[in-house]
């Protein structure tokens, strides 16, 4: 018994031994772990989101004007700073069909250019005021629209505070801002374009786990390009509404909002006058494995002139990515679909109205409105290196119905379509590559050719081309 007792003593001072070199090997890892320098912000696409707090540690890998990223305005509190930002963004674009050629044929070769200053000011983690100036140019553009030059003006200029409340956190945002909801379809910061959309709103967000609840109206700002500092916003468009959000699992979402909008002086082919549409939006998207998903439906209801408005819309997008194979390509599908009037004797106007639309979403051409269309898309994107993405895509385009006009983007009805036999609108072929240089330094190449069908042929359009490549930096 003795010499067993012996033995068990020996064992268990080994083993409280090596428990002890474990625990302070994991204690060390810890130690390391906690040590290890914080990750810089990326550039952002809403630059007011970047956080240049972590700045305040000697650890983070220093670039060149860092004392202007990170301007500390408190020796005790690292949150309280102030932080410069800017942007460039320069586009080549040729395009021998604007509006598939329908009232001109001629061709556009052109440069847009978009440059962008920023100042950060943050206060205790909670309170921020954020400015930012742009300046856009269309050098030799012989068409010019509102979206395409700005000589000098007021981007964004707001007050934000965070606050925590009931265990959440409130957020509220006073001023000139830019938002944009899901993939942009319907409410977006029009990226695509050189003039992006910007809205006089006053946006409350409340965040409380899974939950997501936000309250938004708005003055949508109406770029006028007479001088500098002329962009304005009034009473005469108006944008707000009520939204929620629940996520389902870590990949998965749900979304639903209500909103109002309102125009004066709005025209369609079918109806003109003061518009109001009221608006249900639910969408739902995530991931599971290698499968992705992004659904979403819009109804529209209200007057304009002395009409009623009935109109919808429905978007998906679809993907399944072969994670195993080289370049891990993805397989998607892309199936749009938005209502288009009647009956030019109803009484009712059925065109839907895109709102805010992300020239993106489709394609940079501008030849697709998502306003009285069908839209089936397969694609095929890959990655043959970790920083370049290709994507191929082959796109079917139909009207919802003949009775309304074909349209360009964002609404533009193509001149002599409405009423014109033939659902068909055509075929485009799509090729695209995104090549991320560094973190600061993008670029772009995406090249679409439009084959049109008779409904387009008959009022005088042709097959079209665009071929647009992108320069953009950000610091």
């Amino acid at each position: 018994m003795n010499r067993c007792s012996a033995r068990l003593k020996i064992y268990a001072c080994i083993a409280a031994l090596m428990l002890s070199r474990g625990g302070a090997a994991g204690a060390d890892q810890s130690i390391q772990a906690d040590d290890r320098a914080p990750t810089r912000p990326a550039i952002l696409f809403n630059r007011w989101q970047e956080d240049w707090s972590v700045l305040a540690d000697p650890r983070v890998p220093r670039e060149p004007f860092d004392s202007l990223k990170y301007i500390p305005l408190s020796a005790d509190d690292p949150k309280t700073y102030l932080s410069l930002g800017a942007g460039l963004r320069e586009r080549f674009e040729a395009n021998d069909a604007t509006s598939f050629g329908v009232g001109t044929n001629r061709n556009q070769d052109y440069v847009i250019s978009r440059a962008e200053v920023s100042a950060d000011l943050r206060v205790a983690g909670q309170f921020q005021l954020f400015v930012q100036l742009q300046k856009e140019n269309a050098f030799d553009k012989k068409i010019l629209t509102p979206v395409d030059q700005d000589r000098l003006d007021l981007e964004q200029a707001f007050i934000a505070l965070v606050e925590p409340l009931a265990g959440g956190t409130l957020k509220i945002r006073l001023g000139r801002q830019q938002f944009g909801f899901d993939l942009q379809r319907f409410v977006s910061v029009r990226d695509g374009p050189n003039v992006r959309q910007s809205y006089d709103a006053a946006w409350v967000d409340y965040e409380h786990g899974p939950w997501r609840y936000i309250a938004f109206y708005s003055h949508p700002v109406q770029d006028r390009d007479l001088r500098p500092f002329d962009d304005n916003s009034n009473n005469q468009l108006t944008y707000g509404g009520f939204r929620v959000e629940r996520k389902i699992t870590n990949s998965a979402n749900l979304s639903a909002y209500i909103s109002r909008f309102t125009q004066d002086g709005a025209r369609f082919p079918g109806a003109h006058g003061y518009e109001r549409r009221d608006i249900v939006d639910v969408r739902f998207a995530g991931t599971k494995g290698s499968f992705d998903w992004d659904v979403e439906a819009m109804n529209q209801v209200g007057r304009i002139g002395l009409q009623d408005i009935e109109a919808w819309a429905f978007g998906s997008l679809a993907g399944y990515t072969l994670r195993d194979l080289p370049w891990t390509p993805r397989l998607g599908i892309q199936v749009d679909a938005s209502s288009g009037d009647r009956s030019p004797t109803d009484n009712r106007l059925n065109t839907f109205n895109p709102l805010f639309p992300n020239g993106y979403y489709v394609t940079l051409a501008g030849y697709t409105g998502y306003v009285n269309f069908i839209h089936v898309k397969p694609s095929v994107t890959v990655h043959p290196l970790a920083k370049l993405k290709l994507m191929g895509a082959v796109g079917m385009q139909w009207r919802e119905t003949t009775a309304d006009a074909v349209y360009t983007q964002p609404d533009i009805p193509v001149a002599g379509t409405v009423g014109r036999p033939g659902r068909y609108t055509g075929t485009y072929g799509q090729i695209r590559a995104d090549y991320a240089l560094n973190p600061h330094v993008s670029m772009a190449l995406e090249v679409v050719h439009f084959a049109i069908a008779d409904a387009v042929r008959g009022a005088g359009g042709h097959d079209s081309n665009y071929v647009g490549a992108e320069f953009k930096y950000g610091w």
